[in-house]
């Protein structure tokens, strides 16, 4: 990582810092083990137990002692970078985990820049390391990263517990007094060993998507594997077929992945002249891009990608209706109210417009509400299981979001407010793609209708972040009001489909 960038994502870490309310609190103790786990509802795998993982050797064994004493021998040695490793991953893997997964994409959400020939070039899979660095890590391809990570972690950690309880083999902690617990200590059995179907399934996944962080990757998975062993939560053989597990349910999910519709979302020059050509022939102002050079729009199939919890038909069903005519007194209006907060904002207004920017070298908007969840995580004292759940329910919500959004975005290929009115000048940066309906405003009611099923009596701030992060583009002057209302209204119908998978998946029944 660039000394650039390393400074850009600690300054945007610690600016959403100041999102979380005081009340979330940061707690780390568990409230369960959720030792039900194993039979909650499955995302992609057919069930625990469609990767098999073999009996562990019974604790009297001499190679499970080996184990045993081996850990005694790193713990009478442990370095200070050691300890600090504990620290880390002892906070919960599933939340350190998300954090890698918002500075990866802030790193990489950086549009590229113009060729000499006014060109762009495009970010290449096979080539990562060329300029541009692949992945552009734009809001779309944020929440499809966001959704995968945390999609797979939560179907491998349901496996685990599984064989965890079916096995039940304590933590070498429990079976050796000589052993001390340097992470935070449950009755969760130790086999297969939690950390390392994380590290399996995280790595496996990450590398897809961000191939230019491979080495980095790699390395935080193998700190968290040794982190987990040299605290005595669990020995060589736990993390092993907990490495094998994680790595197997990956397989997956790079197979959904490899055949989601990624590939083509960015679409042809023809396809971007053809919806254009359509807007016109209805008698409508079509957009384009306001970039100098122009952009080619960004992800106009993007509306094709494969949702998690919706169909293609429900992606087509829940579209909004049509935005105001771009030559009706309505549409007037609203450019009206446009260029009135621009040119007459509040402090407080033009405050709000930069806090939910979320543009360049930021988590995107999708990390945004991922950031706001993990307090509320770490104060519930979640399991891992029940955390990964958590964020996969959230993530899983916005990547749908993002899918019915750009469908519709490219449905009506709407101007923004600067083109109809070139005298009006956006206070945040401009997004390279049509207006209606807006992508904070759609992120933000998906994300909010989870979160608020998850945590209930907190719903009043969920729902106040929501109206704030759709007003801020209002305030920006890079939306019209309809583009918040029918957005909001969207991503809600959207998050309901999450909610009515949560509300059957086992996780909440008695």
């Amino acid at each position: 990582m660039s000394m650039r960038h390393r400074t850009v994502c600690t300054w945007v870490l610690a600016g959403l810092m100041a999102l979380v309310p005081a009340s979330s609190g940061l707690t780390q103790t568990q409230t369960s083990v959720d030792a039900s786990a194993g039979t909650w509802r499955m995302i992609a795998l057919t069930g625990p137990t469609q990767f098999t993982v073999a009996p562990p050797s019974a604790v009297t064994s001499f190679e499970y002692q080996s184990e045993l004493n081996a850990i005694k021998n790193g713990q009478s040695r442990l370095t200070s970078a050691q300890r600090r490793a504990i620290d880390y991953w002892g906070a919960g893997g599933v939340v350190r985990w998300n954090e890698i997964m918002m500075a990866l994409v802030a790193r990489y959400n950086l549009p590229p820049v113009p060729n000499p020939d006014d060109s762009y070039p495009v970010p290449d899979a096979n080539n990562p390391f060329a300029d541009p660095q692949f992945p552009f890590a734009n809001p779309p391809y944020a929440a499809r990263a966001y959704s995968y990570v945390s999609a797979a972690q939560y179907d491998a950690l349901k496996a685990a517990w599984y064989y965890k309880f079916l096995y039940n083999r304590p933590a070498p902690h429990r079976v050796d007094s000589g052993i001390k617990p340097l992470m935070p200590a449950s009755d969760l059995p130790a086999y297969p060993s939690e950390e390392a179907v994380m590290s399996g399934v995280n790595t496996e996944i990450m590398k897809l998507l961000f191939p230019a962080a491979i080495e980095e990757i790699t390395m935080k998975a193998a700190e968290q594997r040794q982190a987990a062993l040299l605290s005595g939560k669990a020995t060589a053989s736990d993390i092993a077929a907990g490495l094998v597990l994680g790595q197997a349910v990956a397989t997956v999910f790079v197979a959904r992945a490899g055949a989601d519709g990624m590939r083509t979302a960015g679409g042809s020059t023809a396809l971007w002249q053809g919806l254009a050509a359509g807007v016109q022939a209805r008698g409508e102002m079509a957009w384009k891009s306001m970039d100098l050079p122009a952009r080619p729009p960004m992800l106009p199939a993007f509306g094709n990608v494969r949702p998690w919890m919706m169909t293609a038909d429900d992606i087509v069903r829940e579209r909004p209706v049509p935005p105001p005519s771009t030559s009706s007194e309505q549409m007037a209006r609203e450019v009206a109210e446009v260029k009135r907060y621009v040119d007459r904002g509040t402090r407080e207004e033009l405050a709000i417009a930069n806090k939910w920017a979320d543009g360049p070298s930021t988590p995107s908007p999708p990390g945004h509400w991922n950031f706001l969840a993990a307090p509320y995580i770490k104060k519930a004292g979640y399991s891992e299981v029940r955390a990964a759940r958590v964020f996969a329910l959230l993530n899983m919500a916005l990547h749908d979001a993002a899918v019915g959004c750009w469908d519709t975005k490219y449905f009506y290929y709407n101007p923004r407010p600067s083109q109809m009115d070139p005298e009006l000048k956006s206070i945040i940066g401009l997004p390279n793609f049509p207006s209606y309906t807006s992508g904070h405003s759609t992120f933000s009611g998906a994300a909010a209708e989870v979160l608020s099923y998850l945590f209930p009596t907190d719903t009043a701030f969920f729902e106040a972040q929501k109206e704030e992060a759709s007003i801020s583009r209002l305030y920006g002057g890079i939306h019209y009001r309809s583009d918040l209302e029918m957005g909001k209204a969207h991503g809600k119908r959207i998050g309901g489909y999450t909610v009515s998978f949560a509300r059957i998946d086992g996780a909440d029944l008695p």
